[in-house]
């Protein structure tokens, strides 16, 4: 059940970021993108994001573990290509896209106490 609730947090963190920033849009701001970004969101980084970072050791020391958001735009950047609808401008406002939507991922989480452990 928690998953559930995680995910449709998600949902609203996705419209409420694409809504805010110029460069990203999605379709109608359709509900049901929104879902579906949400999802394969969290299955690329479920499954692929671990890969790139054991990947990408070397140059996230060397930047001091700013590679890391350079990760996360390019998963953003490939759910664009896999989810109908959904479209970022380019890499730095997939960036800006990763960043405001962990913000206010995390801002939702905390008032909906998802990550609370009772």
């Amino acid at each position: 059940m928690n998953f559930i609730i995680k995910l449709i947090l998600s949902t609203i963190a996705v419209l409420i970021t694409a809504w805010l920033l110029p460069g990203v849009s999605i379709d109608g701001n359709s509900f049901f993108t929104a879902f579906i970004l949400a999802i394969v969101l969290a299955f690329l980084n479920a499954v692929l994001k671990p890969i790139l970072v054991f990947l990408t050791i070397p140059v996230t020391i060397l930047t001091l573990g700013l590679f890391y958001l350079v990760i996360n735009a390019l998963i953003i950047i490939l759910a664009e290509h896999l989810v109908d609808g959904f479209h970022v401008r380019g890499f730095f406002t997939a960036l800006l896209f990763s960043i405001v939507l962990s913000l206010i991922s995390s801002v939702l989480d905390a008032l909906a106490g998802v990550n609370k452990k009772d």
